[in-house]
């Protein structure tokens, strides 16, 4: 059972693209997606020092970028994927390239999402000067009770023995003069506190642009970084990514939950090696690679071939659409409510003009999701009413 997962932030190196400019389409692909984020990517990743791509604006969508054009090198044709990855994650940004990948959102709406995200937290970033510190090692309560004396947030539970402290300067400066019993603290470089109450203007900032991205259910199984919960429906994979900004990470159960799920392989996306790192330490007897660069790829390619598993809901569509056929006004003749059952042929609306009426039947049945116009609202030839989970087996 293979499981694939993005990094987050702090996980970018200078020149760490550089080796993957060889492979055919690489660059362009990239330079396509840092057009859409307005950014030069190729030249962030290949030239930029470490202080430049420290920034939150180019590191965000310089990692989410990488992760998905490094994952066409495994899966030129990203349809393949479903049937042979079981199960998706991403720590912090990285959760935003494994939504992508697992098709909730596109490439693009995860450029312009991750762009937008990036900006916000450097915006909140420089209200005050904040940052984040590795605490290596000690008792898991010892630390927790050591970070609130002194006024900061776990922010990263990764496992291992490593919680990531978030706060400001002063406070992460306390920490290191006082940590806690049998622990080391090792300053991160990032350009905030990330995952703390010091985003909470970047969440409200991504909850509005939320509200115009569409999105698909999950076509292989998510893990959500704040609690390891299993996502499927695609607004629910959003309402998270927002949320996510200024709520701690919690890595650890994300570990846990792929293998109380039976995982037995990892591949981490470049800029590859921190996940990989803390799943060698807490899922021992899982095989895990990072995919560093493209020399990596023959020993990914083999992993996928001996680990992939038909994903559970690879095989059936996520859910269906009913669309009018003709132009009118539309008058439901079932529930709005979200979960109601729709036998086959169900007559779900009526559609009147000046002179006829005409049914709309939902051929294939299934659960209502979503209504996606209102009762008595014109509608026009084609345009999607109704969306519907599909029953079992149908």
């Amino acid at each position: 059972m293979l499981a694939i997962v993005a990094p987050g932030q702090g996980s970018q190196t200078p020149g760490f693209l550089t080796p993957w400019l060889e492979l055919p389409n690489f660059e362009d692909r990239m330079r396509w997606l840092g057009t859409v984020a307005g950014i030069d990517l190729v030249e962030h990743g290949t030239n930029s020092d470490e202080e430049t791509i420290k920034d939150t604006a180019i590191a965000q969508p310089l990692i989410v970028a990488s992760g998905l054009v490094s994952l066409l090198s495994l899966f030129p044709h990203p349809g393949e994927s479903f049937s042979k990855v079981a199960v998706g994650a991403g720590h912090s940004v990285g959760e935003i390239t494994a939504a992508a990948a697992a098709h909730v959102i596109s490439a693009e709406q995860a450029m312009v999402f991750v762009r937008e995200r990036g900006k916000a937290m450097a915006a909140d970033a420089g209200l005050a000067a904040t940052g984040m510190s590795a605490v290596l090692g000690g008792d898991r309560a010892d630390v927790i009770a050591c970070l609130e004396k002194h006024g900061l947030t776990a922010a990263n539970e990764n496992g291992g023995g490593q919680i990531v402290a978030a706060g400001t300067m002063e406070q992460l400066a306390a920490l290191e003069a006082d940590p806690p019993a049998g622990a080391r603290i090792r300053p991160l470089t990032v350009a905030g506190a990330f995952h703390t109450k010091h985003m909470a203007r970047a969440t409200g900032v991504l909850g509005q642009h939320a509200k115009a991205i569409s999105v698909h259910d999950a076509r292989t199984r998510l893990l959500s970084n704040a609690d390891g919960a299993m996502m499927h429906e695609g607004r629910n994979v959003l309402k998270r990514l927002v949320t996510q900004v200024s709520n701690p990470v919690r890595w650890d159960l994300c570990m846990q939950a792929m293998l109380d799920l039976g995982v037995t392989a990892m591949i981490e996306l470049p800029p590859a090696g921190t996940l990989v790192g803390l799943a060698k330490r807490v899922m021992p007897d899982v095989e895990t690679l990072a995919l560093k660069t493209p020399a990596d790829l023959p020993a990914a390619l083999d992993l996928v071939a001996r680990h992939s598993s038909q994903s559970q809901d690879s095989d059936k569509p996520t859910w269906r659409l009913v669309v009018a056929p003709f132009k009118g006004i539309i008058e439901f003749n079932v529930s709005e409510d979200p979960g109601t059952v729709l036998e086959n042929n169900t007559k779900i609306a009526t559609i009147r003009t000046l002179r006829d009426e005409y049914e709309v039947n939902a051929p294939h049945g299934g659960s209502i999701v979503e209504w996606l116009v209102t009762d008595g609202d014109p509608v026009n030839p084609g345009q999607p009413l109704l969306r519907l989970h599909p029953r079992a087996g149908a």
